[in-house]
């Protein structure tokens, strides 16, 4: 993935957010277990570098977080509702840790920091 690339990243780990179902499931699984939602904007090459060092730097396994990726050119609705549900004010790219419903964390653009989301879930078990 180049700077300026729009091609689509390697999903492999992550959960797709496509519809308001998958919101709410997400919403509901984070009260066993975090789940982090990160907002892309696949237009944005700001957005794309944060989601290529994420996924460099991200070492948890999906027992310890679960990891869902949005599309925010694509679903919109599903961004505004997580803004609306969470009362963290959208931007992209973003991550928004949950915990039992809660966002515990936001972040954004070069801020989003993988290392520093690990050692929060760590300290919150």
């Amino acid at each position: 993935m180049g700077l300026f690339s729009t091609d689509q990243p390697d999903l492999k780990r992550w959960h797709l957010m496509e519809n308001m179902s998958d919101l709410s499931k997400a919403s509901d699984l984070s009260i066993e277990c975090p789940v982090l939602l990160f907002k892309h904007s696949t237009r944005c090459s700001i957005s794309s570098m944060a989601l290529s060092s994420f996924n460099r730097e991200w070492q948890l396994s999906e027992d310890k977080c679960l990891i869902y990726y949005l599309d925010i050119l694509k679903f919109r609705d599903i961004s505004n509702e997580i803004a609306r549900l969470t009362g963290v004010i959208h931007q992209s790219p973003q991550a928004i840790l949950l915990s039992g419903k809660i966002a515990i964390y936001s972040a954004s653009h070069g801020a989003i920091d993988a290392e520093s989301i690990e050692k929060l879930i760590r300290a919150t078990k």
